[in-house]
């Protein structure tokens, strides 16, 4: 059997397209397979579409609630958990990805070609903003941090149950999981697609979730900000030190009659920031470790439905 995993958030305008589209996708589909919906705390009706529709639907199903919004990893964990596959795949439920990549990934784990499968985007129907922003961090993402991340980043995967278990042995909150895929290794294979564009509802990908995934993605797998800190605190003490001995060897000179307030407030306002830049990145590697030290759980599922 193959697993669909779905997680669900504000997407209550699509879903009736979105079950349109699985039950097209089961004529063309293998062997048994089953589709999990995992709804992430989503606020509009969701959970209640779902529970009316899938009963009607000749789709094996599951349906996850969760007690609150975890994020779309969490709910991604959480289906997968559940799910009775020997081999898995993850959806968006906003269907800008086209749903015949879930055919090439089972495809691909059925015959063993690979253990990890991701879905690569060739192109973008973002708005142009969103599309630079998105490929400069993803370059440098792929330069500073995981130099097999493959440009413009992955939102798709599939992988075969072994691989399944181990992600979900590693502890962790909020944590990336296309980078914990890339950090556990095994056989990779890539597909590419052009993204879609949003033809129903609006995104729940706010500017403020992308700018907590960036930093989750990075503060989760490297030390990079540690070293830059440290380098810059480095470069800072020497410039210090040669602007002090200049300083000196003026005023011994006798080239500075009166005390200077500008270079006071200049090296101020200088050290100031790089010692708030400082605690700001050493703090936010420590909430991390306090995270992962608490040993609470990624998610709590509230209510779990099995049809068919």
């Amino acid at each position: 059997m193959n697993s669909l995993v779905i997680p669900v958030y504000r997407n209550q305008e699509n879903l009736d397209r979105l079950l349109s589209e699985l039950v097209k996708l089961s004529a063309r589909m293998q062997g048994e397979w089953e589709v999990v919906f995992v709804v992430d705390g989503s606020p509009d009706r969701c959970l209640e579409i779902l529970r009316e529709r899938l009963p009607q639907l000749p789709l094996r199903t599951q349906l996850l609630a969760l007690s609150r919004n975890f994020g779309s990893f969490a709910a991604i964990a959480a289906g997968m958990e559940k799910a009775r596959g020997e081999n898995l795949a993850v959806m968006a439920a906003d269907l800008q990805e086209p749903p015949e990549l879930v055919l090439q990934f089972f495809d691909a784990l059925q015959s063993g070609r690979a253990d990890i499968v991701f879905g690569v985007r060739g192109k973008r129907s973002d708005p142009w903003l969103s599309e630079i922003s998105a490929n400069l961090f993803w370059g440098l993402y792929r330069r500073f941090v995981i130099r097999d991340m493959p440009r413009g980043g992955v939102d798709v995967f599939g992988c075969t149950r072994e691989v399944r278990d181990q992600l979900l042995r590693l502890h962790g909150v909020d944590s990336n999981m296309i980078a914990l895929l890339f950090w556990l290794g095994y056989r990779r294979e890539y597909f590419v697609y052009d993204r879609l564009a949003r033809l129903e509802g609006r995104s729940a990908w706010t500017l403020g979730r992308k700018v907590r995934y960036c930093m989750n993605s990075i503060f989760h797998f490297t030390d990079l900000p540690i070293q830059v800190l440290l380098v810059s605190g480095a470069v800072a003490l020497v410039l210090a030190i040669t602007a002090s001995m200049l300083v000196l060897a003026a005023k011994l000179s006798g080239n500075i009659p009166v005390p200077g307030y500008t270079p006071i407030v200049l090296a101020t306002l200088f050290f100031g920031a790089l010692t708030a830049l400082g605690l700001g990145i050493v703090g936010q590697y420590l909430w991390l470790n306090l995270q992962v030290s608490r040993r609470r759980p990624n998610y709590i599922v509230r209510s779990s439905e099995t049809y068919r």
